[in-house]
């Protein structure tokens, strides 16, 4: 189910890139550099794959304290993602790019937005697993969740769609990044 939710999102949004590409020709269309705070937000976004492989590693390794550790810094290094790429926004509506005032600027606010919609479906799977892992605070506790499979595919689940998500995010950012250069 999973796959298909994922390819789902690969079709959408490659559709919004084909009709970004095709929309380039419109007489309103203004170009401009990606704010700044984009790189740090795509720098933010990789390292959370990091600390979530981590994390994984730990939990099969049965270090629970470190699993414990790498799941919270993933979860604060997607929120610090989204309000990264609000700031991003914030740098945009700066400059003068609106949804209502650059065709160019509403489909970065659209892919950037919808892409924020993701990752806040992440956070909410990745905070119902940190919930459970601090629970469990106890080693007998953490093993015996850690041995019972269907844990095992929440935590492969959310490790996956959380992996997909960043590779769409590098996917759109270089995308934009090669638009606006």
């Amino acid at each position: 189910m999973l796959g298909l939710g994922i390819f789902g999102s690969v079709v959408f949004f490659s559709l919004l890139t084909l009709v970004y590409v095709s929309r380039r020709s419109a007489a309103n269309w203004v170009n401009f550099e990606l704010p700044t705070v984009f790189w740090y937000s795509t720098l933010v976004i990789l390292l959370s794959s990091v600390t979530l492989h981590l994390a994984n590693q730990a939990f099969k390794r049965e270090h629970f304290f470190t699993y414990r550790v790498q799941m919270g810094t993933t979860l604060t290094l997607g929120l610090a993602f989204i309000t990264m790429q609000l700031a991003g926004w914030g740098q945009l509506f700066n400059q003068g790019i609106t949804l209502t005032k650059s065709v160019a600027g509403a489909f970065v606010y659209l892919l950037s937005g919808l892409h924020i919609l993701h990752i806040l479906g992440g956070l909410v799977f990745l905070v119902v697993i940190f919930a459970e892992a601090l629970r469990r605070i106890s080693y007998v506790d953490s093993f015996v969740y850690s041995v019972n499979p269907p844990n095992q595919l929440r935590i492969r689940l959310v490790t996956t769609y959380w992996h997909f998500v960043d590779i769409l995010w590098l996917f759109l950012f270089l995308f934009l990044l090669y638009q606006h250069s």
